[in-house]
């Protein structure tokens, strides 16, 4: 009897080194790849969202690969929990693979997937792949999770042995997949969303831009730890979408880091363990999706002005730093980390305004949105998390611009208004003096431009930020 195994593809958008599509290619006589549109997730989305669309750029790549093999891939539109058990009845399927997911709402779908196809007799296989450890895999000496960072990532690097980022070799068994005519596949249209401006931005997309952003890096990586900090310069991966969606596989990025060795490596590899930090966090305590890491601090009594989170969310402080990040944010999809920190840290120690407004923000813009990661740094800079910033360490964000945007490079791209400054002004603008500029007298910038005055004064709002915390 044959037998036909469905690979249910969702963060694991590829070809290659893909655990569910392996085991499924190993133990069944033929194979059918299947996506589905989840309309829960997409109904509660705008219009014109990059995700979607480098999600639609990425399985096109993949059917247009598949169609080498004679078959294709099946596209649904729907809700999960009731399009894989009827693909499950069309294609006469005996069982379904799947890679792991660890939030809570995909935790539930898959649950009740597994108990739908449990009543037909279909099994519903699992497996780690986005990750390199999971779950409860990495314990304190207590048998607990991990709160605190550095005792993590020890126990991480002493247990990680080669097997676990050994590649799953699909290539060797992929013409078990079952020979399919070519498939429907929805426009973005038909999915009820139109194009942004992805491909204008040149982002590299699918499998092919996975691979071409990391041999990119590959050539400068050894000099990650002194340029990952300055958003103006080429210093950083740019893979995080990538690593989100699966595009890349985290075992070949891990194992290239690890192999490859030096303090540039050891120092993307800390931040590729960051990421597994937090999933875990988040498998363990499901709960911070909506409260604080630490329960103390779950109820500050933030001022929250409407009108302070409207400025920030639109660029318009009159903080040059800040306002350019935010405006790369929204029109690019992407925020540098360093620039992430600075502005998550600017909403809630200086605009006074739950952490939690900021992290749905981000997780609406976000390319490379992950829950995980999004609510672990958010965490991080409300001093509310695991292995938090300290509340009384508030970032000053001159400071901040003044050591990673020196020349002002980066704030000019977004903030053109202000391209015309000297360095030694284009921080603060505000103080720019209205008297002399190379010794001749001039009318104030304030009131040649379009840009906005400071709407907080930061030294007033570090000391409301630490009353606020020091009182609760």
């Amino acid at each position: 009897m044959t037998t036909t195994a469905l690979v249910w593809l969702r963060r694991d958008l590829r070809l290659f080194d893909h655990h569910a599509m392996y085991e499924a290619l190993k133990n069944a006589d033929q194979v059918i790849l299947a996506f589905v549109f989840d309309t829960t997730i997409l109904k509660d989305l705008p219009k014109q969202d990059r995700r979607v669309e480098f999600i639609w750029e990425a399985l096109k790549e993949i059917k247009t690969e598949l169609r080498q093999y004679n078959t294709d891939l099946v596209i649904r539109h729907g809700d999960p929990r009731t399009e894989i058990p009827a693909l499950v009845e069309q294609f006469d399927i005996s069982a379904v693979y799947c890679n792991r997911d660890y939030e809570p709402q995909a935790i539930e779908r898959d649950g009740y997937v597994a108990a739908s196809l449990k009543e037909k007799g279909v099994a519903f296989n699992t497996y780690k792949d986005q990750v390199i450890f999971e779950q409860d895999q990495i314990l304190s000496q207590s048998g607990g999770m991990y709160s605190v960072f550095s005792p993590y990532k020890r126990t991480w690097l002493a247990t990680l042995r080669d097997q676990d980022v050994a590649a799953y070799p699909v290539n060797r068994v992929i013409k078990q997949l079952k020979p399919l005519k070519p498939q429907y596949f929805p426009s973005l249209k038909e999915l009820g969303f139109a194009k942004t401006n992805l491909t204008q931005l040149k982002v590299p997309l699918g499998m092919s831009g996975g691979e071409k952003l990391f041999e990119d890096f590959k050539r400068r990586i050894n000099d990650y730890k002194d340029a990952r900090d300055f958003p103006a310069i080429k210093g950083v991966s740019y893979l995080s979408a990538h690593i989100r969606f699966g595009t890349v596989s985290i075992r070949e990025l891990v194992r290239f880091a690890h192999e490859h060795g030096g303090i540039g490596a050891e120092t993307w590899l800390s931040e590729l363990i960051w990421r597994e930090f937090y999933s875990q966090i988040l498998w363990h305590r499901p709960d911070v999706v909506e409260h604080t890491f630490k329960p103390e601090f779950d109820q500050l009594p933030f001022p929250n002005h409407p009108e302070l989170f409207a400025a920030w969310c639109a660029g318009e402080t009159g903080y040059p730093i800040v306002d350019a990040a935010m405006r790369q944010l929204t029109q690019t999809g992407y925020m540098h980390n360093r620039l992430r920190m600075i502005t998550a840290s600017f909403l809630v120690k200086d605009l006074l305004v739950d952490w939690r407004w900021g992290e749905q923000f981000f997780a609406e813009h976000l390319l490379d949105y992950d829950l995980a990661s999004n609510n672990g740094g958010w965490q991080w800079a409300a001093s509310t998390g695991c292995d938090a910033q300290p509340y009384n360490r508030i970032f000053n964000p001159v400071l901040q611009s003044e050591k990673f945007d020196a020349n002002g490079q980066f704030i000019r791209r977004y903030v053109p208004e202000l391209a015309e400054l000297p360095d030694v002004a284009i921080h603060s603008p505000w103080a720019f003096s209205a008297n002399e500029r190379r010794g001749a007298l001039f009318v104030s910038f304030l009131e040649q431009t379009d840009y906005f005055p400071p709407i907080v004064d930061h030294a007033e709002q570090r000391a409301a930020a630490l009353a606020l915390y020091q009182n609760h």
